[in-house]
């Protein structure tokens, strides 16, 4: 997702930080009159421009530029808030992430993820450097999604303690080199590092996105703690009370989410009563739906959240599981960027007609395999009204559901390996190229699932540009 420059930022270095530095941010934001700051989808701290009173904080005299993150400067993302609460790849330790991280002395202006393909949490591929752990100990494969460059693995395997190095280096001259060969042959040339060859490509288990949230019991008579704000707006004397309690109960980390949580791990068993009632004093809720925590949203962006607010409703009215699926909604197209199973796009708005209110329209996209690890992206309708998106939505939900245990268990990166790609037949409009796939149906044409194309009614028409049946042509689509 882009930046919004209106806000200032912090970045947390692969999303962990200390009880007291956090409590030293939160009592600068406070110092600022801020009573509250967001999470942002890099692991990071957000703060609005504006405090309580609506005085504009730049302008407050205890304003310090360095304080915060460059607009250049990018945060490193890692999967540490996972270890120990959920799957991991058997060598990765808390440690492990600690000390790569410590190596990184310079401030990054490409995005960098540090992930373990064990877990679901921390997307794997949203960086420009993407790093992911392999079967060998200490060795990791970097996906490269550098800008101007087509995506492509790097051709060897990367030793831990060459990862900052690395990373610094392809930041510095990745611009100058025209390809992959020539970037391998002047990393080699230029640094010393400890290569691996690749003996498999990376595959990815497809794997449920968790339930993240709540008092849950860890190993060795411990417990972790996931809190999520509906609206990410982070009360500041609540956390600064929590940091009080980590620093008081020895809890040395507190690691941020980038669905804009926060999870704090290695609670004793016997100070778990005490954080409940602090819990309890400050009114916090930890036990929100299922159907609210697995969303991502653009930060301080109202009309997302009352669109998420609609939709979440919607399903739970309707008691619709969204189990193993995750949602976004963005103001911007770049599915390069998108790391949720099913992603709404809102279209830009059309002028304003006078004595009419124009309402919104949104396009919908869903990650092939319902897998944002695939980074392919199909459009399932276009220029949808709001009140259509439920129904939309619901159809995804059921076909999701329905090709489940079809759903390969793994998901292979990388060259060489063979895919089995089906064929099916479709029927597409000439004019505006939408599909009619019998195997799903038209939600906005009322037409359920599993009417053939031949038993539409002489009448149907294009769900997106109203052209009539006649103007379909059957053609022949690959399902990989």
């Amino acid at each position: 997702m882009e930046k919004d420059k209106s806000l200032q930022r912090v970045d947390i270095k692969g999303g962990v930080l200390s009880p007291s530095e956090l409590q030293r941010i939160i009592e600068y934001v406070q110092e600022l009159g801020l009573d509250t700051f967001h999470f942002g989808s890099r692991q990071d701290i957000i703060f609005p421009l504006k405090n309580v009173n609506d005085d504009v904080i730049t302008e407050h005299a205890a304003f310090n530029t360095s304080f915060f993150a460059s607009h250049a400067q990018q945060n490193i993302c890692s999967s540490y808030v996972s270890i120990d609460i959920f799957d991991a790849t058997v060598w990765l330790r808390g440690t492990t992430y600690l000390y790569i991280l410590e190596e990184f002395r310079y401030h990054p202006k490409l995005k960098i993820n540090i992930t373990d393909p064990k877990q679901q949490i921390v997307p794997l591929f949203s960086g420009d450097l993407n790093f992911i752990a392999s079967a060998h100990e200490d060795y990791w494969y970097l996906f490269l999604k550098l800008p101007g460059w087509d995506e492509i693995y790097y051709p060897a395997l990367i030793y831990t303690w060459d990862i900052a190095k690395i990373a610094e280096t392809i930041e510095n001259i990745y611009e100058s080199v025209e390809d992959v060969e020539m970037l391998f042959k002047y990393l080699n040339e230029n640094l010393d590092t400890n290569n691996k060859v690749i003996e498999k490509p990376l595959q990815v288990n497809f794997n449920p996105f968790p339930y993240y949230e709540g008092m849950n019991k860890m190993r060795d008579n411990q417990y972790w703690l996931g809190l999520y704000w509906r609206d990410n707006n982070y009360n500041l004397k609540f956390l600064k009370a929590l940091c009080e309690f980590c620093l008081e109960h020895r809890i040395g980390k507190i690691c941020l989410t980038p669905w804009k949580s926060f999870i704090v791990k290695g609670i004793p068993k016997e100070s778990k009563l005490t954080l409940e009632k602090l819990l309890g004093q400050f009114g916090i809720n930890v036990r929100h739906s299922a159907l609210e925590l697995n969303w991502h949203l653009p930060v301080n962006n109202k009309r997302a959240l009352e669109l998420k607010k609609f939709l979440v409703m919607n399903f739970d009215q309707n008691d619709i599981s969204t189990y193993g699926l995750t949602f976004g909604i963005s103001s911007c197209r770049n599915s390069k960027r998108y790391f949720t199973s099913i992603m709404i796009e809102e279209n830009k708005a059309p002028e304003t007609i006078e004595g009419f209110v124009v309402r919104p329209m949104y396009n919908v996209l869903y990650a092939k395999n319902f897998n944002p690890s695939t980074r392919q992206y199909i459009v399932y309708a276009q220029d949808v009204d709001q009140m259509d998106l439920p129904g939309l939505l619901l159809e995804l939900t059921k076909t999701y559901f329905q090709n489940l245990g079809s759903i390969p268990d793994e998901l292979h990166q990388g060259e060489g390996v063979e895919k089995e790609i089906l064929e099916i037949e479709v029927f597409q409009c000439k004019d505006c190229q939408n599909v009619y796939d019998p195997s799903v149906g038209d939600v906005v044409g009322g037409i359920p699932v599993g009417v053939d194309f031949k038993d539409l009614s002489d009448d149907y028409g294009c769900a997106l540009c109203g052209l009539p049946k006649s103007n379909f042509e059957k053609i022949t689509i690959e399902v990989i």
